[in-house]
């Protein structure tokens, strides 16, 4: 075999070995974290809503949900959206991110039992049970294994493809930097911002000392770093959203930057702490010994690291809530701003039942724009100047404009790996979307055009036929409100009342029809318009409840598919 140091092909073969085993093991990662999401992913919602009472409640609960879908910043996300949708408070969604980094240590700690010799039966058996089950549950679990099986695998392809750097000089001058811990975890960063994930990190740094390549206390420094290299990725991706998403990153990096600057000088210390708690193997000696004990201990020190921290920082969340909000302060929100999507991140779109969830409250809002719309309609298709008929119209455009984003994203959505009833759930969404858009349609395209005439036409609308207008609307607009309750807060009660309420529409168009039919004999200027625009505004009315029943019918049913016992009749 030739010496690396002086031939090419050696230093080639070695970076080929150690990047495609290093592309195998982050594939596995990625794979086995969409596989946890389909095995776990409908609890997950219900964990991170029940986590608002005790601190360290929301903490483990935190450290939970980041192990399932192993991603401290998707975590992140989930809880902003908490915070957006009211559901949580600023100060109380901080324990939930301290215990997202607890999560991000699960993966290293699997790792660390070097199973690498099992690789292939893992993958093996992975895929037997993959291809042969039948639940998409049951193939998860197959998917995980496989997953588990390329994690180590890949490992396995790093430890063979690093063997010959032991007599490389430049790599053992760079492994010996890494005694200073500066420079080590400024590395650790580097590398974890480029691959966005710490996970990632922590199992290259395994990799090198099961190779006897680094001591324990260099392991730590990088896996410091790590920690700093992926906060500072979610707060790049928060920049341009919503405050609550900024400030919910930037608790996120002040917590691991603090808790980094704390320990940095601590390396020492923190790897003594964990050979105590490590096994070890006195029986070997130099990097023998190194390879069989340092792996475990990096995965001890980064766990202990993570839960020390959040057990120091957790009695100060009030502390850091002030800190945080005054470092990023509220702004006032532009109308421009106000219709672009809250909810819909493209990091939960591998996490199908979150990115549902998200995409359902993205249409709540949708629905209240809608409403608004409809609130005013009457009043300014009666009364209102050009100018009014137009800001109304403008409306429309933002719901246009929002629906459109929800339509892209559930299109995106469905892209994704989702079982059945995740599939019907998708297209029930795409299905009240575009009724509540429609909706809105009505508003501009129908009670637009019966304003403009009005106006032009110098159309007298009597008391008495406003009276009869204002009852039917608010019948009316009380069915668009409880469908678009119904839909948001999945009420199927509510959405049978939104069904029941066609009668009373029926009875109050069949007044309004009457009313209109007397009204053709009065004396008056412009009668015969009149009478064309007053019937058609009932039977825009009327229009604009068929929309709200459909949305509750889309609820009910979705409701009687759930064995719910809810039945529309």
């Amino acid at each position: 075999m030739p010496d690396p140091q002086s031939g090419t092909f050696e230093v080639g073969g070695v970076v080929i070995g150690l990047s495609g085993g290093l592309a195998l093991f982050l594939y596995g990662l990625e794979q086995m974290s969409k596989a946890l999401r389909v095995v776990a992913g409908g609890r997950m919602k219900h964990l991170l809503s029940r986590a608002t009472g005790n601190r360290f409640k929301a903490a483990t609960t935190g450290a939970v949900v980041t192990a399932i879908i192993q991603s401290s910043s998707a975590t992140t996300v989930l809880v902003v959206g908490f915070i957006s949708a009211g559901l949580l408070s600023l100060t109380q969604s901080i324990p939930l991110i301290m215990g997202a980094n607890i999560g991000t240590t699960i993966t290293a700690q699997v790792i660390a039992f070097k199973i690498t010799h099992y690789a292939l039966a893992l993958v093996v058996l992975g895929f037997g049970v993959t291809f042969f089950g039948r639940r998409q549950r049951t193939r998860g679990f197959g998917q995980m294994g496989l997953s588990l099986g390329l994690v180590f695998f890949g490992m396995q392809l790093m430890g063979d493809a690093t063997a010959p750097l032991h007599t490389y000089e430049p790599f053992i001058d760079v492994m010996k930097s890494l005694d200073n811990a500066l420079v080590a975890a400024l590395m650790g960063m580097g590398f974890t911002a480029l691959v966005q994930s710490s996970s990632a990190t922590t199992g290259v740094v395994i990799v090198l000392a099961g190779q006897g390549f680094i001591t324990l206390e260099a392991g730590i420094a990088l896996a410091l770093g790590a920690n700093v290299g992926t906060c500072i990725t979610a707060l790049l991706a928060s920049i341009g959203k919503p405050t609550e998403a900024v400030q919910g990153a930037t608790v996120h990096v002040i917590f691991n930057i603090l808790g980094v600057l704390i320990w940095i000088g601590l390396v020492d210390q923190l790897a003594a702490a964990s050979r105590a708690m490590s096994p070890g193997a006195p029986d070997l000696s130099g990097a023998q010994r190194l390879a069989a004990e340092v792996p475990r201990q990096v995965a001890n020190a980064h766990t202990l690291f993570n839960v020390v921290n959040t057990v120091f920082f957790i009695g100060f969340t009030r502390q850091v809530g002030v800190l945080v909000r005054w470092l990023v302060r509220q702004r006032p929100v532009s109308v421009e701003e106000a219709i672009q999507p809250r909810y819909l991140d493209d990091v939960l779109l591998n996490t199908p039942e979150l990115a549902l969830d998200r995409a359902r409250l993205e249409i709540g809002r949708l629905g209240r724009l809608v409403i608004e719309m409809v609130q005013k309609a009457p009043s300014v298709v009666l009364h209102g100047t050009p100018e009014e008929l137009g800001q109304l119209k403008e409306s429309d455009h933002d719901v246009d404009g929002l629906h459109a984003a929800i339509i892209h994203y559930l299109g995106r959505l469905s892209m994704e790996n989702i079982d059945e009833r995740q599939s019907e759930l998708l297209h029930d969404f795409i299905a009240a979307s575009n009724y509540i858009e429609n909706i809105g349609d009505t508003v501009e395209t129908n009670l637009l055009d019966l304003g403009g005439a009005r106006f032009r036409q110098r159309v007298y609308v009597s008391d008495s036929t406003e009276k009869q207008f204002i009852a039917l609307h608010e019948e009316v607009l009380s069915s668009v409100m409880n469908a678009v309750e119904a839909l948001t807060e999945r009420d199927g009660k509510l959405a049978l009342k939104v069904i029941a309420q066609k009668e009373e529409v029926n009875r109050l168009g069949r007044q309004a029809d009457e009313h209109l039919a007397q009204r053709l004999v009065v004396d008056e200027p412009n009668r015969l318009q009149a009478f064309r625009v007053e019937s058609d505004l009932v039977e825009t009315l009327k229009r604009m409840y068929y929309f709200a029943k459909r949305i509750a019918k889309v609820v009910v049913r979705a409701d009687v598919e759930k064995g719910e016992g809810v039945a529309s009749g």
